[in-house]
């Protein structure tokens, strides 16, 4: 299979910027139930990635891309998509790999890991 055109984008349910980031951790590690994005949750921890998810990624022979939600809604206007979610961007544009629902069924990373494998490559 042919990848070169090809590229995921994983998006966080999260807004960019040194603020929302702090306010996010002060999020997660108050009340981590509440806490809106099961994406970060599942691949961040406190304070920075999760060095297993950095090598999971590097493992990946396809070009990953990371965006808040700001900034994916700046460059696909239009994408409704709810909120954390995968998307496969190929020459036919953009299709979602991991919906938020498949997102929050998530038991932890091994099962994300998989679930990256299985659907979007």
């Amino acid at each position: 299979m042919h990848h070169s055109a090809s590229s995921l984008i994983f998006v966080y349910n999260a807004d960019s910027g040194f603020f929302n980031t702090l306010a996010d951790i002060g999020h997660k590690v108050l009340s981590p139930d509440t806490y809106q994005c099961d994406l970060c949750a599942l691949t961040h921890g406190y304070l920075r990635e999760k060095s297993r998810w950095k090598r999971f990624i590097g493992t990946l022979e396809i070009p990953c891309e990371f965006l808040h939600r700001d900034q994916f809604r700046q460059r696909f206007p239009g994408n409704e998509e709810p909120l954390p979610a995968v998307f496969r961007r190929d020459a036919n544009g953009l299709h979602v790999c991991l919906s938020a629902e498949e997102l929050a069924g998530c038991s932890g990373l091994e099962e994300l890991e998989r679930l990256v494998r299985e659907r979007c490559l």
